[in-house]
């Protein structure tokens, strides 16, 4: 999830969420007839949802795939929500409001957001018809989680010194590069074990 939901909810159709998201000055995933607003994220996961999406948006330059970041919605049946990151290959019009097909989904997950994000999300997601891979990668320590279309959507984990391949995409990264800049005591560690090398 591109933020951490605040807690209070709110009740209203689909039709008054569309409506009202035009005009909102915050950020509001919309789940199961409650509107969520979405608070600020750490360091650590904009650090990791920026490298991504930059690395994403570099590898698929010249390609019809576009690589998009925390604003973008996906439509998920009746729910709206905002992935940290996000690739689609579909055709998108600069007036698009939401992402109706992406390939690949990644989500960077804390305390507040993971149970929504392997639970309620991850259902709504792997049922996407044109959804590959939904990617989840833990900040508070170095996690990298993969599931895969082809892999009938059995978690696979990497860690440091591993290379991630995006298969949906033809990108592999490892996972310094998708840690790059981040502050957690498995970088800090790593960090000390290079500069003592």
């Amino acid at each position: 999830m591109a933020q951490q939901h605040q807690s209070e909810s709110i009740f209203m159709t689909e039709e008054e969420y569309l409506q009202s998201e035009l005009t909102s000055e915050v950020k509001r995933e919309y789940i199961d007839g409650q509107v969520y607003a979405m608070a600020g994220a750490k360091h650590n996961h904009n650090f990791i949802s920026m490298n991504i999406a930059r690395e994403f948006s570099n590898h698929l330059k010249g390609t019809p795939c576009a690589a998009f970041m925390a604003d973008t919605k996906v439509r998920l049946g009746k729910n709206y929500v905002y992935p940290d990151v996000l690739v689609d290959c579909g055709k998108m019009s600069g007036d698009d409001y939401f992402s109706t097909s992406p390939v690949i989904i990644v989500e960077v997950l804390s305390k507040s957001t993971r149970m929504c994000d392997t639970t309620t999300k991850l259902i709504q997601y792997i049922n996407l018809p044109s959804l590959k891979e939904y990617v989840l990668i833990e900040q508070d320590f170095v996690s990298v989680q993969v599931l895969r279309k082809s892999n009938h959507w059995q978690p696979e984990y990497f860690y440091l010194g591993d290379r991630v391949s995006f298969e949906s995409i033809g990108l592999t990264l490892t996972v310094e590069e998708i840690y790059d800049r981040v502050d957690n005591a498995d970088m800090t560690e790593f960090r000390q074990g290079i500069q003592n090398s």
